[in-house]
């Protein structure tokens, strides 16, 4: 903000000349600047009514922003696995473009990831449009820090989008969800002689939470 200094001017101040007037407010102006914290600043916010401490280590907690950073992934808990489609990069020009597809997942918290044309349908480079709505199942297996895009493999062709089936699979692989069948060694330690009722014995035994 602005700072207005009214200095007096006297019979003495004419007998020197402007000069002197001038010096006159400048040390007045210095004055002024150290008795605010060599700043030149006035007014005072809510931020400044905090206590002035040049060491951080003598504030009161309630006014440390704690840090931290990681160093250690102890569990990765995402199955990097993703739903979504495939399309050609927009450079054809590029090395890239003869290598890659780019694989755009259909959950956005997940990146985009770069996947070989070999993991792509034979077809695909000729007729991308024919697979613009079919969904894919792609695996992370990469992502550098200095890259927007991460790298991986085409795993699945689930099959048509907004189909129950390929639809409800997708999420399912997404969770690591097992959905495949019941080994024949989990099938036989269930009851062989059908229908089967709990009984009277057991019941006796168990809490009915029904």
């Amino acid at each position: 903000p602005d700072v207005i200094i009214e200095a007096q001017f006297d019979d003495n101040d004419a007998e020197h000349g402007q000069d002197h007037l001038q010096d006159t407010l400048r040390d007045d102006i210095k004055k002024l600047s150290l008795d605010t914290g060599e700043k030149g600043d006035v007014h005072r916010t809510k931020q400044d009514d905090g206590p002035k401490v040049n060491d951080p280590r003598l504030l009161p907690d309630e006014f440390l922003q704690r840090t931290a950073k990681v160093v250690y992934i102890l569990e990765k808990k995402h199955s990097r696995a993703a739903t979504g489609f495939i399309k050609l990069l927009a450079d054809r020009n590029s090395e890239l473009f003869k290598r890659c597809a780019m694989f755009s997942p259909v959950d956005h918290r997940v990146p985009r990831v770069y996947v070989p044309l070999a993991d792509c349908p034979p077809d695909f480079v000729t007729r991308p449009e024919g697979y613009s709505q079919k969904l894919f199942i792609c695996r992370i297996v990469d992502w550098k820090e200095d890259s927007n895009f991460a790298t991986g493999q085409l795993s699945k062709s689930l099959g048509q989008a907004g189909e129950i089936e390929p639809e409800t699979e997708g999420i399912l692989t997404e969770y690591g969800v097992d959905f495949s069948d019941f080994s024949p060694e989990a099938l036989e330690c269930l009851p062989q002689n059908l229908p089967w009722v709990i009984s009277p014995e057991e019941l006796a035994k168990r809490r009915d939470l029904r």
